[in-house]
């Protein structure tokens, strides 16, 4: 513990990058965009990003968080999550004449891509990912043939293709390039001519979050990852956290600190998930602030710059549909 006289002091460092990544950002722009434009409600198919949070502040204005189309009402605007749907949903959707709007992350679009041009070249198509996450559901839902889904190297060596010279592998893009990397070599071994994306296709914000804790772990005493315990990217930061042998949680909001987590602790290391809004985390250093007096700074990191446009549909939908109303008065 660091005393300053009688008092307390607390060194809290910031991980840079960390918190909200430019698909996150674009997803919850276009529920926002949605709501403005036509009216409450929405509907959003799944959650729109995995915090609990955002969802239960776009809940409050308007939009209805559903898990199956068949509980969206006929007519009613749909937005599909940043995850990423298969593609019988989306069919399932033009069939019953939903108006949508596609917030699926641009990253995610590209690895659907890519695993179609795979699968249109004759390769079976493996992707590394982990199973139930609503990301892979919607990467095998778009691939034609299928895929086989790996999530550590050992499953490499149970996969049965028809040709060994003629595979390739996507991943999801919650996973970064450490974390890959093993599963990747495991596949090079047993399938020497296998093809797959480079590695600078893999999502540039995970990795970025990943790089940026394992600097800070280096010279805090513990770390607070703020996100949501659905989150596959935050709860990722906390086990690097815990790998690197310093106490490590993960925390929906500043509510969820426990002051016995700080007993000997003088420098405390703050993250947040890709999904998490920067303000939890200065609501948390705030909390932090009934601990003693906290010094804040940042640990250098690097800067992202990146921004995903909107779907250009969104205004001529708006447009559309105000004239089918005002036909239909």
């Amino acid at each position: 513990m660091v005393t300053n006289g009688n008092e307390r002091v607390l060194r809290v460092l910031l991980a840079q990058p960390r918190g909200f990544c430019a698909g996150v950002e674009r997803a919850i722009e276009i529920v926002q965009r949605a709501l403005d434009l036509f009216g409450p409600p929405v509907y959003v198919r799944h959650e729109i990003v995995h915090n609990k949070h955002v969802v239960e502040s776009l809940r409050a204005k308007g939009a209805v968080f559903v898990e199956n189309l068949s509980d969206i009402p006929e007519g009613a605007v749909t937005i599909f999550s940043a995850h990423g749907v298969p593609e019988a949903v989306q069919v399932e959707a033009e069939r019953r004449n939903l108006p949508t709007i596609d917030a699926t992350c641009p990253l995610v679009s590209k690895v659907h891509k890519e695993g179609q041009n795979q699968a249109q070249r004759g390769r079976e198509v493996i992707l590394i990912g982990h199973d139930g996450h609503p990301e892979v559901e919607g990467t095998r839902g778009r691939i034609p043939g299928g895929v086989h889904l790996v999530s550590s190297p050992d499953d490499v060596a149970t996969i049965q293709v028809r040709n060994p010279e003629q595979v390739a592998y996507v991943t999801q893009t919650t996973l970064s390039v450490d974390e890959t990397r093993d599963i990747i070599a495991a596949l090079k071994r047993r399938f020497p001519k296998i093809v797959g994306p480079d590695v600078k296709d893999i999502c540039y914000a995970t990795q970025n979050r990943q790089s940026a804790v394992r600097k800070l772990v280096g010279v805090a005493d513990i770390l607070l990852v703020v996100g949501s315990r659905n989150s596959s990217n935050s709860n990722r930061l906390r086990e690097i956290g815990t790998e690197m042998n310093i106490p490590s949680y993960l925390i929906d909001d500043a509510n969820a600190l426990d002051p016995r987590w700080l007993d000997g602790v003088s420098t405390v290391g703050i993250t947040a998930g890709a999904s998490a809004p920067e303000e939890l985390v200065l609501e948390l250093i705030h909390r932090l602030g009934d601990f003693g007096k906290v010094e804040v700074s940042e640990i250098g990191g690097i800067e992202e710059n990146m921004h995903f446009k909107l779907p250009s549909n969104l205004n001529e939908m708006a447009a559309h549909l105000k004239a089918q109303e005002r036909s239909e008065a």
